[in-house]
Parts: structure tokens; sequence; C-alpha cells
């Protein structure tokens, strides 16, 4: 199984980007994307269409923010906007699909801001979040996927010394990250590639960043612990344009 995820940052903007050309090469069997900024009744403004997928949708109230959508070639049994506890509800941040053998999760995780005034928030979706995803993996395997805001480690960012504190790299998100980790899951890139350093999926539009591959790890794969023995591959499509983040792929055999 082939899974993408991809923080778009403007479905709309990356759609003119090339977005449609590296769809339609990944050919997934679900592609997963965060940052729509659009609402599902603005379709017809893309040029681009999900043929042969089964399109679902979570839009922030607020047009032109945030929102998720995952396109998937199987119909789920069932679709889930949000958690079934806490967390922000008008957002449109998580869409869970079920399948017989695994749930799928799809999240575009709060971001502290600059001035870090959203910790408080965080912290509460964190909790909410991983007692989301530890409910579904209960009753079975749980894939969960997205523009996670954080960068777990040192190895995740290219200054972690001076960015220490910093939005995506305070104690408080690191921690919370660890903690859903130590619940039962692993960080799938991790797994396969423990050491590997210069590996991001976000570079700032500032400074020719990406083009000095300054960058940070801050998308990802989590997958229960016992899919672990199930991985194929993790790939960082770190060439493929069209937004500040580049897309994640997830090889695994379900």
């Amino acid at each position: 199984m082939r899974a993408v995820t991809w923080n778009v940052n403007g479905l709309r903007a990356c759609e003119k980007k090339g977005f449609a050309d590296f769809f339609a090469e990944m050919d997934a069997d679900f592609f997963c994307i965060q940052e729509t900024k659009m609402q599902e009744n603005q379709l017809d403004m893309l040029t681009w269409k999900p043929e042969g997928y089964h399109a679902f949708w979570n839009s922030a109230v607020k047009k032109g923010y945030s929102g998720t959508a995952v396109f998937a070639k199987q119909a789920p049994l069932s679709v889930t906007k949000e958690m079934q506890t806490g967390g922000v509800s008008d957002e449109g941040r998580v869409l869970t699909l079920e399948y017989p053998e695994f749930f799928l999760v799809n999240a575009y995780v709060p971001n502290v801001r600059r001035d870090l005034e959203r910790i408080p928030l965080r912290m509460e979706w964190e909790d909410a979040l991983r007692a989301h995803l530890q409910a579904l993996d209960q009753q079975k395997p749980v894939l969960y996927c997205g523009d996670l805001n954080v960068a777990h480690q040192p190895i995740d960012l290219k200054n972690a010394k001076s960015n220490e504190g910093n939005a995506g790299y305070t104690q408080e998100e690191r921690g919370k990250m660890t903690e859903l980790l130590a619940a039962g899951f692993s960080d799938a890139f991790r797994v396969l590639y423990p050491d590997r350093t210069d590996a991001y999926t976000w570079w700032s539009y500032m400074g020719r960043a990406r083009e000095k591959n300054v960058g940070w790890r801050i998308d990802y794969w989590l997958i229960s612990n016992r899919l672990s023995d199930r991985l194929g591959d993790v790939i960082i499509h770190k060439d493929t344009l069209g937004s500040d983040h580049c897309p994640l792929e997830l090889q695994i055999n379900l």
C-alpha cells in the first residue's frame, strides 16, 4: 500500500505549481493533504479533479484557513471529522477514516504561533489527539499522518540549538510527541532511518532555506507499533515543489 501526506499550503495555489502531476505520478492508495485553505463547495475553482478517488473534506469555518482532505481509492467503512474528545472543532484539522484492517488519521496540528500564545490550546489538543488515537488503536492498528508542527529531536532540524524554545521546537511540543510515541506509536521514518541527518519536510521561504536545505522535519507518518515490521519505505520527496512543505510517502504491507 502506498500513502502520501502533504501540507499543500493552499490547494488552489499548489495546483498551479504541479500538484496534479505529482498526484497522478504517485497513484497512491491514499493521498492526505493539510492546509487546503478552501471549502468543499469551491471545488469548481480547481482544474484538477480527484478522478478515481473518494474525496473527504474537513474545512475550517474561517474561509481560506487550515483544512484537511483525504483522497482514497477504496471507500471507507466510516469517516469522522475532528475528534471524539476535545480539540479545535471549527478549524478542519482532523479526518479519521475506518477500514476493515486499520484506521487512517490525517491531521493538521495547531501551530503555537511565534509568540507561543497557543501553547495552552496546543497542549489540550495534543492530549485529546492522543486519547483519540489510543481509543482507535485498541480496536485496530492506526496510520496517523500530517503536518504535526513539531521537530521532535535535534536531528530533526538544521539549527537545533538556536531554535530552542521557538514555535515547533519548544519543550512542551516535543514532550507531547514523546508522550504520543510512548503510548504505542512509532515514527515510521525513524524506524527505518534512525540516524539519517539533513532529512527535512519544511523550509522557510526566507533566506533561500530550501536551496540550502536549512529545514525542519515536521511532517510525519506515525504507525501503531505492531505495524513496524510491515514497513516497506518512507520517502521524503524533497525535490517536489508547490509548497513550503514537501510530500512524505509511506509504503507499508497491509
